[in-house]
């Protein structure tokens, strides 16, 4: 009967262990990566999930297609799905894509082991990765910021001179941290122009030490 579904058997106690231990050791690592380090300095849900559901595939699809043999067409056809779903998502920033590529990474890494890597050594490897991760989140000066468009109405601030103007209006203005401006278009008919603001991101830790 499971030859119509192209399946040689109902379970194979052995295989199934393996994908129980491997994905449990991936989902752990990512969720480290993706709870412990992304979201708990930039809190987005919606990058959370999408890391996650990332790890999550691409763990299935490495581990379960090696055992497959893949004609290069099949292939090719994967890579052509994951180019389109690419070019037709807005622009994210590097360091968004960057834990991208780590849990995407530790999502093959898991996957495609073979029996010549021990475990000791997948999760030395595993266990580099995220610290490293770690490490350079939560380095002094690792840049921990968010960017933030906005449409200003006040061009005369713009002026070198009055810099410091500028930082002060917008801090007021908006509650945000402002460490960097960068000046995009500019429309002289209704004296605006679009500003984008690197602002510093506020940690648990920050707000702790704020509270009275």
């Amino acid at each position: 009967m499971f030859e119509m579904f192209g399946l040689k058997e109902f379970l194979d106690a052995g295989d199934m262990v393996k994908l129980v231990m491997r994905m449990v050791l991936d989902l752990g690592f990512a969720w480290i990566v993706i709870h412990g380090i992304h979201y708990r300095l930039y809190r987005s849900r919606d990058m959370a999930f999408t890391y996650l559901l990332f790890n999550a595939i691409t763990f299935s699809l490495c581990f379960l297609l090696r055992k497959v043999p893949i004609e290069l067409g099949f292939a090719l056809g994967l890579f052509a799905v994951f180019g389109i779903l690419r070019y037709r998502t807005e622009p994210i920033r590097t360091r968004d894509l960057t834990y991208l590529f780590v849990v995407i990474g530790l999502a093959i890494l898991n996957a495609v082991a073979n029996k010549k890597v021990s475990f000791v050594e997948l999760t030395t490897i595993n266990t580099v990765i995220v610290t490293l991760t770690w490490l350079m989140a939560y380095a002094p000066g690792s840049g921990r910021e968010v960017t933030h468009k906005v449409v200003y109405d006040n061009l005369e601030l713009l002026k070198p001179e009055r810099r410091e103007e500028l930082f002060a209006d917008l801090a007021r203005r908006t509650g945000l941290e402002v460490t960097r401006i960068d000046v995009g278009d500019l429309n002289l008919l209704n004296d605006t122009a679009r500003l984008t603001l690197s602002c510093r991101l506020r940690t648990d830790a920050d707000d702790r030490r704020s509270e009275p």
